[in-house]
């Protein structure tokens, strides 16, 4: 969440900041974050004099008593009692006021770095990079869906995951399930050489879905386990995110990089009818992301690595892609600055979103309360966070269909992950 003490002594910065992401009901609530922060200080002055005038009674009847004076000892402990009364009144005001302004806090969304370009939605994204190997035509035999074209060799069985579990989930079979498992280990090689293998538990408490930003805003895309309280996760970056909560870092340990294969999970809310046809948008879906916990100085470079890390891995399948900035007006709700690279499908006619990798400066670590501290300086501060998708099966998979598909009907699996495909190289026509 946006820092409390930026509101008090820059409000105006904060404001101009907001005010690039184009919603105008942020900066209603920044005012309503303001004016509430502005009415609890207020009450914790009120609190504190009549703490300061409770104990300086305190004193008073104390002397009063060693001077045998009872009576006016006694008159004194009654103003103190009435005092007391007092304390709790505004103790209850200013907690109710503490907790307003944090659930208008957790709604607002990070402040965009100065760097990320302007813009009101994502028709104004700007191509970074590429086109990246996209030909200036493609063969027929390529304009094929994929949902077709895996449903015919045998390798997505969708019909059968919608009589186990419901709409839009997804079922890959034979050669289908090796070349999604083959995807997530050639990611997790790719990023070996620097980054933690975590296998996290893919249920978590609601205080860290809350931590990543996934809460409050958006439960209604989580699916939640309400008699335990836990929820399913989006995406591996909710645990990894929250693995170093309530804890200092040393910053000469900085960064701290991790990666995670997990299974993810979204309700897809107002998504029905939209891209779901075949693998494109599922309910469940493998994935690896990378995550690394940093200084604000660390931050804007690592954002560069881990995008170029996730780039490498897409160029490496010979997929067509390109590199998209996220403008301010389609970040995300705790992103700073971000990134997409989309590859090519052929098949489906369309670029694919198949990985995000964002900084959210300090948003995320302040509500897991991740702080660094600096030998030779006083105190502590707010660590930053970034993650990306090193890489997610679903339209990976799509694509890798599409863009692959041969004359005959079959699939010429990419070369970088035939190692992992017990000796296959293709997904043979029926």
């Amino acid at each position: 969440m946006i820092d409390v003490r930026l509101l008090r002594t820059d409000p105006e910065a904060v404001r101009a900041a907001l005010a690039r992401r184009r919603q105008p009901d942020l900066l209603v609530q920044l005012d309503q974050a303001i004016a509430i922060d502005a009415d609890l200080r207020e009450l914790v002055g009120q609190r504190n004099a009549i703490r300061a005038e409770v104990n300086d009674l305190s004193k008073q009847v104390g002397a009063l008593r060693r001077q045998g004076d009872t009576a006016g000892a006694e008159v004194l402990q009654e103003r103190s009692r009435a005092l007391g009364e007092d304390e709790r009144r505004l103790a209850g005001r200013t907690d109710d006021l503490d907790a307003a302004i944090r659930e208008i806090l957790l709604r607002i969304p990070n402040t965009p770095s100065d760097l990320a370009p302007d813009g009101a939605d994502e028709h104004d994204n700007p191509v970074v990079k590429g086109p990246v190997g996209l030909p200036t035509e493609f063969p027929e035999h390529r304009r094929v869906p994929h949902w077709e074209t895996a449903t015919a060799l045998g390798v997505l069985d969708n019909e059968r995951a919608v009589k186990i579990s419901g709409a839009m989930f997804t079922l890959q079979r034979g050669l289908g399930a090796r070349l999604s498992r083959a995807l997530c280990q050639l990611a997790l090689d790719r990023n070996a050489d620097a980054f933690e293998e975590i296998r996290p538990p893919s249920l978590v408490t609601t205080a860290t879905l809350t931590a990543s930003g996934q809460l409050p805003k958006f439960a209604d895309d989580a699916y939640s386990i309400e008699r335990d309280d836990l929820w399913c996760i989006p995406t591996a970056e909710v645990p990894l995110t929250s693995m170093y909560a309530g804890e200092i870092l040393d910053a000469e340990t900085l960064p701290r990089r991790m990666m995670a294969y997990t299974p993810c999970y979204r309700r897809e809310a107002g998504s029905a009818g939209r891209d779901t046809r075949g693998m494109l948008r599922a309910h469940e879906f493998d994935k690896v992301e990378i995550l690394a916990v940093a200084t604000a100085e660390q931050a804007p470079d690592l954002l560069i690595e881990l995008r170029d890390r996730a780039e490498g891995t897409i160029a490496s399948l010979g997929l067509p892609y390109r590199i998209i900035e996220i403008c301010t007006g389609d970040l995300g709700q705790a992103h700073h600055r971000s990134f997409d690279i989309e590859v090519y499908a052929p098949g489906s006619d369309a670029w694919l979103e198949v990985s995000s990798v964002s900084w959210f400066s300090d948003y995320q670590a302040r509500r897991a309360d991740i702080r660094v501290r600096t030998a030779g300086q006083k105190g502590t501060v707010v660590a930053h966070t970034l993650n990306g998708s090193a890489l997610a099966v679903p339209r990976v998979w799509a694509a890798i269909i599409e863009n692959c598909r041969q004359p005959d009907g079959s699939v010429a699996i990419p070369e970088v992950l035939h190692p992992y495909l017990r000796g296959a190289t293709t997904i043979p026509a029926v």
